[in-house]
């Protein structure tokens, strides 16, 4: 199933009616959610950043002679901004995963795979766990990674790359469970990881983007599942003599 094909699905089917409210509300709640917290500390915490920069930059020998000050200001509410991003729209993605997934899922299988065999049954559990891994996963990645984040080329990178592995991970189980068992899951994920990773880059990076920021959650949850029911589908053609799992 191809990557652009599915990123096409989805681009095209959210404004259908039925996902609209989806895309509006959870991304309102994680905007007035984030955007309260950036209201009350955002000032303060650029502040002690740019302190701390500063710090930074007076113990480097060859910079300490300059007004650092300035430079300082922006880097703070720089990173700031690039922290603020990903919150929102995770948020919107736990959102979703919890009270919309399963809506997106009946969606996409109704008009592109009707005929395809559920297998799974989706457990709230299982989504809830799965959503818990994700997130420490990617909060480990990001200490362990933590000293790279002070080498310039590296640190626009890492953070991409984190979100990029907690993006495909948060979406991948939701698209699939209702339609697969868990051998069936682990084998598609196995089979399809850069495909799912790019999936999960592209989401990173497109959440930044103006305007379609606004809808990525939705737009990359339907790609995400159109993907995958379909390298499903393909699966299971090409192995018909599976049975049912008990």
């Amino acid at each position: 199933m191809n990557v652009l094909r599915s990123l096409a699905y989805g681009l095209l089917n959210v404004l259908h009616p039925r996902m609209l409210w989806l895309m509006i509300w959870p991304m309102l709640v994680a905007l007035l959610a984030w955007g309260t917290v950036a209201f009350l500390f955002w000032v303060r915490t650029a502040l002690w950043l740019a302190s701390v920069f500063s710090h930074w930059l007076d113990a480097a020998s060859f910079l300490a002679s300059l007004d650092t000050g300035r430079v300082t200001q922006i880097a703070a509410n720089v990173l700031l901004f690039l922290l603020f991003v990903p919150l929102v729209y995770l948020t919107a993605l736990f959102i979703l995963g919890i009270s919309g997934m399963q809506a997106m899922v009946e969606h996409v299988a109704r008009r592109a795979y009707p005929a395809l065999e559920r297998r799974g049954g989706a457990a709230a559990l299982g989504s809830g766990w799965n959503a818990i891994v994700a997130l420490l996963g990617m909060l480990l990645l990001a200490v362990l990674t933590l000293p790279l984040w002070m080498v310039l080329p590296l640190w626009p990178l890492i953070p991409v790359a984190i979100l990029g592995w907690g993006n495909q991970r948060l979406l991948r189980y939701d698209a699939l469970s209702e339609h697969a068992g868990g051998e069936e899951m682990r084998h598609v994920f196995r089979r399809h990881r850069g495909a799912l990773y790019l999936l999960g880059v592209l989401l990173a990076l497109v959440a930044y983007v103006p305007l379609l920021g606004l809808i990525a959650p939705v737009w990359f949850g339907l790609a995400f599942i159109h993907y995958l029911l379909g390298a499903l589908a393909s699966e299971r053609a090409y192995h018909p003599a599976n049975a049912p799992e008990a």
